[in-house]
């Protein structure tokens, strides 16, 4: 009696279930699907609340239609490499505010645009610094070496169809004086910063050489950034256009 009860139920509990899972944005991706509208202007979320990521997307003409920051545990796990730790934390981030903008009627059918950024040096990963000595152990560490900036960037498409790209760039630092090191403490530009400083700052003057992508020293490699964009249909360029209508009035 019980099995031939259970037997009756499962078909709407797993029913019930797929219903559960349904979100606008799925919805939202099976209607363009059928309806293949190109005219529409698609929307972008940047799952980030950084301002020198919106500056830099700003300056290739992008404004994202929303921010999504995501709150995650962003410790590395134990043995994880620098490349991994990206790969998952941008992938995290990515997906958290997928899942947060799933059933917004204003954003469902967005773009999402995460990224995240680490100092290594070697396969040592130099967090961001919560207080100064963390942030002066950085600046010694990096005094008169070579180090790598990571960043991985992740795209997820309004049909859920995730791409991601990680971006390498070598800098090397000057030999840092102690007084430098502890003016640039003073300044407390270094906090919220990987490796505690941003080069596009006062600590620019630490920097002796740099091989690969600026900006993705920054934090977002603009020339990934953009490549990814226009390979997966969101149109790039519409601004620029519209920069050069402004230039002939």
């Amino acid at each position: 009696m019980i099995s031939t009860l259970k037997a009756a139920l499962l078909p709407t509990f797993v029913r019930g279930a797929a219903s559960s899972r349904e979100t606008l944005r799925r919805s939202l991706a099976r209607d363009r699907q059928a309806n293949k509208d190109e005219n529409e202007q698609p929307r972008l979320v940047l799952a980030s609340a950084s301002p020198r990521r919106v500056t830099l997307l700003a300056q290739v003409g992008v404004t994202p239609d929303a921010l999504r920051p995501a709150s995650i545990d962003e410790t590395a796990k134990k043995g994880e490499v620098p490349r991994s730790l990206v790969a998952r934390l941008a992938r995290s981030k990515a997906e958290t505010a997928r899942d947060q903008i799933a059933n917004d009627r204003d954003l469902a059918d967005a773009y999402i645009l995460a990224a995240d950024t680490v100092v290594a040096v070697g396969r040592k990963i130099l967090v961001k610094p919560s207080h100064v000595e963390e942030a002066m152990a950085s600046l010694q560490l990096l005094s008169g070496r070579t180090h790598k900036v990571q960043t991985c960037i992740c795209l997820i498409t309004p049909d859920d169809r995730v791409r991601t790209k990680i971006v390498d760039t070598r800098v090397r630092f000057k030999h840092l004086t102690t007084s430098e090191i502890e003016s640039y403490i003073a300044s407390r530009e270094w906090r919220g910063k990987a490796g505690g400083y941003a080069i596009q700052g006062l600590a620019g003057c630490f920097v002796q050489r740099i091989i690969g992508s600026y900006t993705n020293v920054v934090g977002l490699p603009l020339t990934e950034v953009t490549s990814l964009l226009n390979s997966e249909g969101f149109p790039i360029h519409y601004n620029w256009l519209k920069y050069a209508e402004v230039d002939r009035e």
